[in-house]
Parts: structure tokens; sequence; C-alpha cells
């Protein structure tokens, strides 16, 4: 009985993505990190994260800068500041993130790694809000490794319109070697699907500090051709 609950959230995760993608409103499609379930014990890390998207509207800048803390064994607490690129070319504050993870059970002790995320957002100009509820699942098969990501969004408060969004995020890499991690990446939700390569690696000081970078090039593949997206990102954990 204990292996049931994340192979029962696993495949709930597709079953749900399907309902919600196919029932509910706009969804941005905004490339951005697949989120691992895992949180060492008592862990602190530093994040930074950029993506840039080339699409017909335009082109788009996004970083995160970020500071996390394992209040307790599996749960993790991280803030964020977001800057982005408005339309004369200014890059800015745009908006403040608080995000959770709390991973269900501990690695290894479930058919597959299980975690729930909960963020809110708020935007720095207007009263204006993003709430997110997300299951991450990660299951390894001898070097490959398939992390799936469901997360859904609910924007509310002034001059929104209160819409419900669904994105997926998947990456299936192999663990060539812990430094260099080759990856295929999917995206979609109902506006956007998008696949490319990504890599990533890990490098290891300690059992508790190490370095972790991600870089990942998503083509568009839901009609339009300019629509190409560059993602990068550095965690420190310690």
């Amino acid at each position: 009985m204990k292996g049931m609950l994340p192979i029962g959230s696993y495949w709930l995760s597709i079953l749900l993505l399907s309902f919600v993608t196919l029932s509910q409103g706009h969804a941005t499609g905004v490339v951005d990190r697949v989120y691992k379930p895992n949180i060492l014990p008592l862990e602190k890390n530093v994040e930074w994260r950029l993506v840039s998207r080339n699409a017909p509207s335009g082109n788009e800048l996004l970083q995160r800068i970020g500071y996390g803390h394992a209040l307790a064994e599996g749960f993790l607490v991280q803030g964020f500041m977001l800057g982005k690129r408005d339309n004369n070319d200014q890059f800015g504050i745009a908006a403040y993130e608080i995000e959770v993870r709390w991973m269900i059970g501990q690695q290894g002790q479930y058919w597959a790694d299980t975690a729930v995320l909960l963020e809110i957002a708020k935007d720095h100009h207007q009263d204006q809000y993003q709430a997110s509820l997300g299951l991450i699942n990660e299951k390894q098969w001898g070097r490959t490794i398939l992390a799936t990501n469901l997360i859904t969004k609910q924007t509310f408060g002034a001059d929104t319109n209160n819409v419900l969004e669904a994105e997926f995020r998947m990456q299936y890499r192999y663990l060539f070697t812990p430094a260099f991690q080759p990856a295929l990446e999917i995206y979609s939700d109902r506006d956007f699907q998008g696949i490319g390569p990504g890599f990533m690696g890990v490098a290891k000081f300690s059992p508790k500090q190490h370095l972790k970078w991600e870089l990942a090039f998503i083509k568009g593949v839901n009609g339009n051709k300019k629509d190409h997206t560059l993602r990068a990102g550095l965690e420190w954990t310690f």
C-alpha cells in the first residue's frame, strides 16, 4: 500500500492535465524551470533563472533571483524577485513570489518521488495576484530520469479576468555523468506547445553544498515558426 499514493498521483496528474487544459481558458505558455521534488534536510539555496522568448508578439526577457530555506524535512520555502523588460526596452522589477514545496515521504520511499508546489505572486505595479498549485513527480529507471509538473494557476485582483490556467512541463534526461545530463523538455498549455533539447549538471563540493546549472532551447510547435525560448538557471545549495 505504501507505493499506491505516488503511482496514483503520477497518473492523476496526466488525467487532470487533459481535463483542465481542454476545459479552461487562456494560459500564458511561458517556458520555465521543470521542478524536481527532492529537498535536502535543512537546505538553503540561492537561485537565478532567465527566460528569453522570441515570439511573434515581440521579444520577452524575464529574470528571477531568489533565496530558499528548508524549514523542516521535505518542506522548502523560497522567495523570488522577478525582473522583466517592458515595451520601452527598460528592465525593472515586475513581481514578487513566495513559493512552497512539500515533498511527500522521502526520496526512494515510493514508486515515484512526489511533491506539492504552492505559489503566490504579486505584481509590482498593480494590485494583481496569481496563485499556483502544482503536482511534481520524478521517476528514475537506470540512467534515465523522468520529471513531470502539472501546475494550475488562478489570477485575481484589480483589472483581471480571474482566469484559471494550466501548464504541463516534462523533462526526460540521461544521467551521463552528474556534471552533464542531456535532456528532452516538453511544455504544453491551451495556447502553446513546445519541445527542445536541455542540459543540466551538478557540481558537488560536499554532501550539502553543490552548484546546479541548467540550459534549454524550446521551439514552439503549434504554428508559430518564430516562437522559440532560451532558458537558463543556476542554483547554489548549501
